[in-house]
């Protein structure tokens, strides 16, 4: 055992000797922890705020359970980087969200720690009670443990894995970090009841009444176990009666203190005392320890690189896609009353901030909870509002038998603002946004665009929200508009630009600008193609068919899935299509580099036509 009196998390045999730390020691570790935390993130980017919240909780379940023995789900994952760190990859972390390096949610290929993928909301309490009901029918008396932030509530999910967790005889054990934010403040009435739980001044018992229960008893193994089960009347009056979640058949234990590890661990071990499913209620300050993520947790939720000491992101998020689209969004709201901006919990990052400022009777935001605002949004419309919902590309997945069947059969109007569409970066596979065309070309009633700059973005906007019908989405990447293209004589549906070559080139949205890169290498070689840039990318009108038809070989270039990517569509009139898409998920990385990867960068596009230039390859 080596000494531990400033504990080296490289040199540990992790997690096993989180256990043998005094009450010194973890206070330490988590002061590094936390140091380590800001040092990564400042460099990497990611997700900050979530994580320096939940230090000392990660630590006390480490310490009061038995991992990999002993599962633990992390909802969203976002909050699981001490997690990381205590399992044995601190060797690594300084890679997270690099390419080859560590993932930025949990991945059972990364470590056999992590128990669950991770990476969108409101699913850890169904996937824990998956596992928990194997474990049971296995013979194993092992403990599922998931956490999950009150944020993650207002998701539907959530409801569905507690209706069946209440009942099931497992020893599920369900932390719910409350830190009264999701990305963007909570909202609703689940928000207000979770936090009249978190304040109400007859929990404050919970620890009293463990730590009596307890006093004089090892912290850890069998001893305190006996302990408490030989004191029921004590365990019982952990609990308080009246809770929803008594009534769904939990036992619960709380509010503990998030950040008092002493708290934690006792309330914890009570938890696994009970022996049946429990609900252990754990108040913590997102961002605790740095005083920007804690006055902004909602900006520092997930960011670029920053300052430490200043802590300021590099980012300049003004000039970015998605705040261009809320500003043009909040100057067509003041010339028609009828138009309605929706989130689902991201108000800052879909830039619908300024519409919420002007305009806050006209803006809702549900929280966590896409395919209710797709039906909310259903029901504005069926009334003669027009709903416009700005939502990421990979959550937009959640509401696909909504946008099926309360928009598209009845044909109602609603705006889909998809932010984040193509390749994303650093998150990774559960966050590219590669699926939102597959999946709406596949709804009918619906048109999609995809801009390849500002003004376009802005011209599309302006059309969706005033002359279309039936669903219309506009679609956009991340970040900024670096397009340096000639701007004039855009439009919203297609521009034609003929060169003489022998082939012709498909593209949209910001690979155009790839695409006008890797014409100048080849002109420079004496070789010459044709563009097609599409706006309106769906549906396809038959003059285009003919048009494509026309080349001896047609290249598509897409950051999409290449099953039903948009070059799929055109293959059903076209013998000479040849795809250049995504052949399936994408890993994390920059995305320049995985632009690259993929075959979509300048160069890459280039070297693809130059083959078949010279070779007759496709």
């Amino acid at each position: 055992m080596p000494d531990f009196t400033v504990p080296d998390l490289k040199k540990m045999k992790l997690p096993k000797d989180l256990k043998k730390l005094d009450r010194t020691q973890c206070e330490v570790l988590c002061s590094e922890i936390r140091q380590i935390l800001i040092d990564t993130v400042s460099k990497n980017g990611g997700h900050l705020a979530s994580n320096l919240g939940t230090v000392e909780l990660t630590l006390a379940i480490h310490r009061v359970f038995e991992s990999p023995k002993d599962k633990i789900v992390w909802d969203v994952g976002h909050q699981a980087y001490t997690h990381k760190l205590l399992t044995g990859r601190a060797d690594r972390f300084d890679t997270i969200r690099q390419e080859g390096g560590l993932s930025g949610f949990c991945r059972p290929d990364e470590s056999v720690h992590d128990a669950f993928i991770s990476g969108h909301s409101s699913n850890s309490v169904s996937a824990a009670l998956g596992i928990a009901t194997a474990m049971k029918l296995s013979g194993s008396k092992r403990f599922t443990v998931a956490v999950l932030g009150d944020g993650a509530f207002t998701g539907g999910l959530v409801y569905e894995g507690l209706n069946n967790a209440g009942k099931s005889e497992t020893n599920l054990v369900i932390i719910l970090n409350h830190n009264e934010m999701s990305i963007s403040k909570n909202v609703g009435s689940i928000a207000k009841y979770l936090s009249t739980l978190r304040t109400k001044q007859s929990y404050h018992k919970t620890k009293n009444v463990v730590e009596k229960a307890l006093d004089k008893t090892p912290l850890i193994g069998k001893p305190v176990i006996r302990a408490v089960k030989a004191s029921k009347k004590a365990v019982k009056n952990v609990m308080l009666n009246s809770t929803m979640f008594e009534d769904l058949g939990f036992a619960f234990i709380g509010p503990l203190d998030g950040h008092n590890i002493d708290e934690l661990e006792k309330g914890l071990i009570a938890a696994k005392a009970l022996g049946k499913p429990v609900v252990v209620h754990v108040n913590t300050k997102k961002g605790k320890g740095y005083p920007p993520a804690e006055k902004n947790p909602g900006e520092y939720h997930g960011i670029g690189s920053f300052e430490i000491t200043t802590g300021n992101p590099d980012v300049v998020l003004p000039d970015s896609y998605s705040s261009v689209m809320g500003k043009e969004l909040l100057s067509l709201a003041a010339r028609d009353g009828r138009i309605c901006a929706v989130t689902a919990a991201m108000k800052h990052g879909t830039g619908l901030q300024y519409f919420a400022h002007d305009y806050p009777d006209r803006f809702f935001d549900v929280g966590i909870a896409e395919e209710h605002a797709v039906t909310f949004c259903a029901g504005l419309a069926s009334m003669g509002m027009i709903p416009v919902f700005a939502v990421y590309s990979t959550f937009l997945q959640r509401a696909y038998d909504e946008l099926i069947h309360d928009l598209s059969i009845c044909g109602t109007h609603t705006v889909l603002c998809v932010d984040r569409a193509g390749i994303v970066g650093e998150d990774g596979e559960t966050h590219q946004g590669i699926f939102d065309i597959p999946m709406l070309t596949s709804i009918p009633n619906t048109v999609i665009y995809s801009p390849s700059c500002y003004q376009e973005l802005i011209m599309c906007l302006d059309e969706a929200v005033k002359d279309r019908t039936g669903i219309t989405a506009v679609r956009y990447p991340k970040g900024r508009d670096s397009s340096v293209f000639e701007k004039t004589g855009l439009n919203t549906e297609y521009d034609f630009h003929r060169n003489g070559g022998r082939i012709l080139v498909v593209c949209y949205g910001r690979l155009y600008e790839n695409v006008l890169k890797a014409r100048e290498l080849l002109h420079n070689e004496g070789l010459e193609f044709d563009i097609l840039k599409l706006v309106r990318i769906f549906p396809i009108d038959q003059e285009l068919f003919e048009v494509v038809s026309s080349y001896e070989k047609a290249f598509f270039f897409e950051e999409c899935y290449r099953f039903g990517c948009i070059a799929e569509k055109y293959a059903s009139g076209c013998s000479n299509t040849v795809s250049v898409a995504l052949d399936g998920f994408v890993k994390h990385g920059a995305a320049a580099d995985l632009l690259d990867e993929c075959g979509l960068s300048p160069e890459k596009i280039a070297e693809r036509l130059r083959e078949y230039f010279y070779g007759g390859k496709t």
